[in-house]
């Protein structure tokens, strides 16, 4: 596999999903070429440029002979090549893939070309369709032979080609990544045939406009968005919990729930943080894989009981604080009749994107730290608060650092007081 991410007009589509085609079946190399894209349009676009290439290409036709001799075999969706027993195909993300052949050959060069967009990236859930897609529907098309090779621009630090870059880095993937931004770190700039000087440079970033666009779109760098409570640099991470023995303080349990098990609702959340030391020598180290899944009330009441019972055979003192609204309370007095340390969370009126902000100083501080593995998800709302769909682990994450905002003076006496 081969993953490439290059800079909007770098000319990937023409070398990759144009020549590169025609080169494999010509070349003997491949039977049966594979093209996919997001939609149909763009497929029937890429396999539309191909056969004009075919029919116009005077070299090609002078070499090959001419490519549309016989009827059909230049169609809107595939392109037959008799005399070689291969086909170019075209489709779409839209359209299943699962067990596609040509005779007996299964895929031997699958092309994947622009298939997420601004939009499709915008929410946690179309991103993990696309990714699922890709990983569980077309790598798996191919036999072990198979290339597959995936283009693109950079759109999201969470979209599929940057988990895919992920995966090959961590070495769960087997392939190569590689990135090609117009103007390197060092000034250098790719294409000087196109962009001879910096004053062509001047003159397409002119044309784009937005800062954000051409960073991200020509030299693959996505910089901060203003808007952002969060920013996906404050976020700090590490690879061990101290041992409670050693500045420990108290176990902050952050609890937003939600018991509609509708495909549409929200989710209940819990994110579990562990205090330690006090003021500026301040560490919250939350803990991985918080709970996001839709449960019934019984469920989210198990699950919370569950946990502050770990926790509290582990030596932690845990503190719950429950987002105290409408049938919320009575979670609350079930868990203090169970003898836990239970309080409500009152929202006093503000909304989620000012609680978020009033904590965010510990995020930007590095007083807050999350795990290496197992807050993917956590970190992704947070850095795309206003974005995502779906915003629980954030709101969860807030009334954890609220209640704990309270509680990181010194005492006078040196001796912590109990909440």
């Amino acid at each position: 596999m081969a993953v490439i991410v290059a800079f909007r007009g770098s000319a990937k589509s023409t070398m990759i999903s144009l020549s590169y085609p025609i080169w494999a079946v010509l070349s003997g190399k491949c039977k049966f070429v594979l093209i996919l894209s997001q939609n149909q349009d763009q497929a029937k676009q890429i396999l539309r440029n191909i056969r004009i290439e075919l029919e116009s290409n005077e070299m090609l036709i002078g070499d090959f002979g001419s490519f549309n001799s016989r009827k059909g075999n230049l169609g809107t969706s595939s392109i037959l090549f008799p005399k070689l027993g291969a086909k170019i195909m075209a489709a779409s993300s839209e359209q299943s893939i699962r067990g596609m052949r040509h005779k007996e050959f299964r895929p031997d060069l699958i092309i994947c070309d622009d298939i997420e967009d601004l939009n499709s990236v915008r929410n946690k859930e179309s991103r993990d369709k696309t990714y699922g897609w890709l990983t569980g529907e077309v790598i798996p098309a191919g036999d072990e032979n198979t290339k597959v090779i995936i283009i693109g621009n950079l759109l999201h630090e969470d979209s599929t080609l940057m988990r895919l870059k992920k995966d090959i880095e961590d070495k769960r993937m087997s392939g190569i990544y590689r990135e090609y931004p117009l103007v390197d770190g060092n000034g250098n700039c790719l294409w000087p045939g196109k962009f001879p000087d910096q004053k062509a440079i001047d003159s397409a970033k002119s044309r784009v406009g937005s800062d954000q666009a051409w960073s991200r779109e020509f030299l693959l760098t996505i910089l901060p968005d203003s808007d952002r409570v969060i920013q996906r640099s404050w976020i700090k991470t590490y690879n061990g919990i101290p041992d409670p023995r050693s500045g420990y303080r108290f176990t902050a349990i952050g609890v937003d729930l939600a018991i509609s098990q509708k495909d549409t609702a929200d989710y209940t959340a819990i994110v579990v943080a562990h205090v330690y030391s006090y003021e500026e020598d301040l560490k919250v180290y939350i803990e991985s894989y918080p709970v996001n899944e839709r449960l019934t009330a019984l469920q989210a009441q198990d699950k919370i009981i569950a946990i502050a019972g770990r926790l509290l055979n582990s030596g932690y003192t845990p503190h719950i604080f429950v987002e105290e609204v409408g049938y919320q309370g009575a979670m609350i007095e079930m868990l203090k009749n169970r003898g836990f340390k239970a309080e409500g969370f009152k929202v006093h009126g503000q909304d989620k994107r000012a609680r978020l902000s009033m904590v965010s100083a510990l995020v930007q501080s590095g007083k807050v730290l999350f795990p290496d593995e197992g807050a993917g998800i956590l970190t992704g709302q947070l850095v795309n608060f206003g974005i995502e769909k779906h915003d629980d682990l954030a709101d969860a994450f807030s009334i954890v650092l609220t209640e704990i905002q309270k509680r990181v003076k010194r005492p006078v006496t040196g001796v912590l007081i109990a909440g």
